[in-house]
């Protein structure tokens, strides 16, 4: 991998490796852009195969937030760090500080939370070093668990799509195949189920299945045949890449919009879909609860206000829906044009006010 090019190639600012020997840490931080404000995005931790698979998961992770913090609305650049390390075995205390100090070595350009391989108490530990990281316990005025709140934006993005599709945002008698039933499908379908939609669920996890099956008078089916069955709204919440060539001829859905993310397993899939007429609520911006959830952590958490904001995720669809029929693109097309208009107004908009004689002025040391 020739990093300079790549990073040249999507635009790319920084890439820091960080490392200390006593406790073992060996990361990589990767910020994409910053146009819209600091850097926001997790903290990975994974086994990788290779130093090289590690920077290009960083990097590619980087970009997504950075369209997706974009797209949400959010005053905030995109950027993520991979941790390369086993989470069941090589955590430390000293690891989680050290990182901290890399954080705030970058003095507010990113900001990190959760993510695949973290936790609440890592986040803790790197907030002994640093306050440039949100989603810390409760206790430090957190936004604690954000998965009722992303369970809440894929609802309103939901019913936006659904207002698309059928005319009315009315979900009563709609019914919604949900694949998967972790901590976020579950809230969705209470909200599903208090609003009189009809629910079909699969999990591997046969508990998580018999709890929706009691709690929601839904009905189960074997994960294979979530796709197959007549319903009006097909829910991905678990895997990524489940609209593929082999299940996109069994959908009977109308609507696709779900928790999961990348849900497309490559773009001609998107297009597939839009070729069918099935209205696709792009998966950063209908699962984006969560991010606009901890940014709120930034102003001092409020979450009436942080709810306010996840309301927001109905109008960004409608908004993606209204840019794809504008210029005749598939709704995966259009958000990225949404995130994109939007980074390029902000940029323009500086660019104007350097060329119209305003100075920003810097502090002398």
């Amino acid at each position: 991998m020739e990093i300079f090019k790549y990073m040249e190639k999507y635009d790319y600012e920084q890439l820091v490796f960080c490392q200390d020997k006593q406790s073992g840490l060996k990361a990589i931080i990767a910020i994409h852009d910053t146009t819209l404000g600091p850097a926001l995005g997790g903290t990975r931790m994974w086994t990788y195969n290779s130093e090289e698979e590690a920077i290009e998961d960083a990097l590619r992770l980087a970009r997504g937030m950075t369209y997706k913090n974009a797209a949400a609305g959010l005053n905030l650049g995109g950027g993520k760090t991979v941790i390369i390390g086993d989470p069941r075995k090589d955590k430390n205390e000293e690891l989680f500080r050290a990182f901290g100090r890399y954080i705030q070595g970058l003095n507010g350009r990113y900001i990190t939370a959760e993510d695949v391989g973290t936790t609440v108490a890592d986040m803790d530990l790197i907030h002994e070093e640093t306050d440039y990281v949100t989603g810390i316990s409760p206790a430090f005025g957190s936004s604690g668990n954000p998965s009722p709140v992303t369970a809440y934006g894929v609802y309103r993005g939901m019913k936006a799509a659904a207002k698309e599709a059928f005319g009315t945002d009315s979900l009563e008698g709609k019914v919604v195949a949900v694949q998967g039933v972790g901590n976020v499908a579950y809230n969705l379908c209470k909200h599903l189920h208090e609003e009189g939609a009809q629910l079909i669920v699969t999990d591997i996890n046969k508990d998580a299945v018999r709890r929706a099956v009691e709690d929601f008078d839904a009905k189960a089916v074997e994960p294979n045949d979530i796709y197959s069955v007549e319903c009006d709204i097909y829910a991905p919440c678990a895997l990524g890449a489940t609209i593929n060539d082999v299940t996109i001829p069994q959908l009977k859905a109308s609507v696709i919009a779900g928790a999961a993310n990348n849900q497309l397993k490559d773009t001609q899939h998107g297009d597939l879909i839009h070729e069918m007429g099935i209205v696709y609520a792009p998966d950063y911006v209908i699962n984006a609860g969560g991010v606009i959830n901890v940014a709120d952590e930034l102003y001092g958490y409020n979450s009436e206000r942080a709810l306010k904001k996840v309301e927001g995720i109905y109008s960004n669809i409608e908004r993606v829906i209204e840019i794809a029929k504008r210029d005749n693109i598939p709704t995966y097309v259009a958000a990225d044009r949404l995130a994109e208009e939007r980074i390029a107004r902000m940029r323009n908009s500086r660019s104007q006010f350097l060329q119209n004689g305003h100075h920003i002025l810097s502090r002398k040391s």
